[in-house]
């Protein structure tokens, strides 16, 4: 007599994929709030009147309740104890708040009002803060700055309380398989929303429709998307409690957690190591998302579209768009095909890839042209997934990706700026560079997330992503800070142009020099790069597995 097997939901390609798909798309609407004002920064600054530490202080905000607060320490023991789908919606719900006090604060309808007023003269001096330099504010900074920073450490709770929730998710539902690729997958898609950001926060800021250049508008964008991403939570909620039916568990209920857990998680090496090239990666590659559409108008050369020109209307940007994802759902696609197959959808993405390139240089938009960032990674992401999955060698491919970064933002720094006043050549050479930096930043996910299990106990994993996450986010409140302070400090001398009548704010948001802060990020490459080799030469003595194959045989 034989028992019926009832197959596991996760054990089906098909279904765990598809539960994938929702915490994806759910980071994919989070991604593009979180660099929502990035791609109008000089709009910012001439509406607005935020200069670039104003700016540095708002983008290094998000970070800020997660790191001093220690929001993320509780996120991470709330993940642990109440599981995924509470955390998930609870997440959601977060940073939807946050986006709702960033789009108030820069809408006209708080210009003027006694809430603009009491942010003008206050918030000026946090006591303990200001003492040891980390505070979030400061004297001058313009009050839409500040509320803006408020709200963004709101939806910086709940953005990163998703992120570990998400990898919490995967691992949940990967564990044993495809888990690189998964994890690589969903960056991929996540990062395609930065993207998104790129090509259409300008062009809603700047539509003539809605009355002329608002920055609000974009943010409203950012927040509708943001309760898209609340639904798919919602919709990933009900699919996770039906495994657990399967699996006869209420939730991931493991051991009780204890705080002393996290000072196990603590005393391991290899996650200090993990932990360090994180904050290392993440710190030269999302400040400097920040900042990249300003750094391109500053160093290339763009002309202003003759009135009613077809590159500069909607249809243009919605066309670009989707060339841009039929060059992502190729290239990513060709992956899983047979030989035949995918030299035809490569061939696709490749011609696809070279008209969207063209449309977005016709356009002269640095925020068109810094969309290219994620694609070459959506491509490559499966090839290093499948890479990790079956043949290892993770901590190699995280020494190549620092090599990469490394590369990329000496470019930017010492290349880009002799191609001024070019007008092709400088384009050229940004979209390659941008296109592999992008691809240096997918060997992240598809190898370092995968390697937490491997490091510490199963029952505290939400906590051990949890304190990656918080040691990260010091690296993405203080850099945004370093790289404003930087360019201010480099460029006194525009300063003083615009002081003295000699340029206007609008030429002065494009005249940066920005080799200063590019340099920094190259250092942070480099050690990233040291951290490496110290991490496989590390693995190889403790026999730990982060070389070894994800799935196994």
């Amino acid at each position: 007599m034989t028992e019926k097997v009832t197959k596991l939901m996760k054990d089906v390609p098909a279904i765990r994929w598809t539960a994938l798909v929702f915490l994806a798309f759910a980071m994919f609407c989070a991604y593009i709030f979180m660099d929502i004002l990035s791609p109008v920064k000089s709009i910012l600054e001439t509406t607005r009147g935020w200069d670039s530490e104003a700016f540095g202080f708002y983008a290094g905000s998000e970070t800020f309740l997660n790191v001093f607060i220690f929001f993320l320490i509780f996120a991470g023991i709330i993940l642990d104890k109440m599981g995924v789908r509470f955390t998930a919606i609870l997440s959601g719900l977060v940073m939807i708040v946050g986006a709702l006090i960033n789009w108030y604060s820069v809408t006209e309808m708080f210009m003027g009002t006694g809430l603009e007023t009491w942010f003008n003269n206050n918030l000026n001096y946090i006591p303990g803060f200001d003492e040891i330099g980390v505070s979030p504010f400061y004297r001058g900074m313009p009050a839409s700055a500040k509320l803006a920073s408020v709200g963004f450490m709101v939806f910086g709770c709940g953005v990163e309380m998703a992120g570990i929730t998400v990898s919490r998710g995967i691992v949940k539902w990967f564990k044993g398989k495809e888990m690189a690729l998964a994890m690589g997958s969903e960056m991929a898609l996540a990062r395609l929303g930065v993207a998104t950001c790129m090509i259409f926060s300008p062009l809603i800021a700047k539509a003539n429709i809605f009355g002329g250049a608002n920055v609000s508008h974009a943010v409203a964008f950012g927040v509708i998307l943001l309760m898209i991403a609340l639904i798919m939570f919602i919709a990933y909620f009900f699919m996770d409690k039906k495994l657990d039916a399967q699996l006869g568990e209420t939730e991931e209920k493991d051991d009780p957690f204890k705080v002393s857990d996290i000072g196990k998680i603590f005393a391991s090496g290899g996650f200090w190591l993990v932990a360090l090239l994180c904050v290392l990666y993440y710190s030269a590659i999302f400040p400097f998302q920040k900042y990249a559409v300003n750094m391109l108008e500053c160093n290339l050369t763009f002309t202003t579209l003759p009135e009613g020109s077809f590159w500069g209307t909607p249809t243009a940007a919605v066309v670009g768009y989707l060339l841009m994802l039929i060059v992502a759902a190729t290239s990513f696609i060709s992956n899983f095909c047979k030989t035949r197959s995918k030299i035809a959808l490569l061939s696709i993405a490749v011609v696809f890839l070279v008209v969207f390139c063209v449309m977005s240089y016709k356009q002269q938009s640095a925020g068109a042209i810094f969309a290219v960032f994620p694609l070459l990674a959506v491509g490559i992401t499966p090839i290093l997934g499948n890479y990790i999955d079956k043949k290892g060698k993770a901590a190699t491919m995280l020494m190549l990706g620092s090599m990469l970064l490394i590369i990329c933002h000496l470019t930017f720094a010492f290349i880009l700026p002799l191609f001024k006043g070019q007008e092709i050549g400088g384009v050229v050479l940004a979209f390659s560079t941008i296109l592999v930096l992008g691809a240096s930043f997918s060997l992240v996910p598809a190898s370092l997330w995968p390697s937490v299990p491997k490091l510490v106990d199963q029952k505290v994993i939400g906590s051990a992503f949890a304190l990656i996450f918080w040691i990260q986010n010091i690296g993405l409140w203080l850099f945004p800070l370093l790289i404003g302070k930087i360019l201010k400090a480099s460029n006194t001398d525009i300063v003083a142009k615009v002081d003295a009548g000699i340029l206007t704010s609008q030429e002065a948001a494009v005249s940066y020099n920005y080799t200063n802060p590019l340099i920094m990020l190259a250092c942070l490459g480099a050690v990233a790069l040291v951290l490496g080799f110290v991490l496989k030469r590390w693995d190889k003595k403790k026999g730990i597995g982060l070389e070894l194959p994800n799935i196994k045989s």
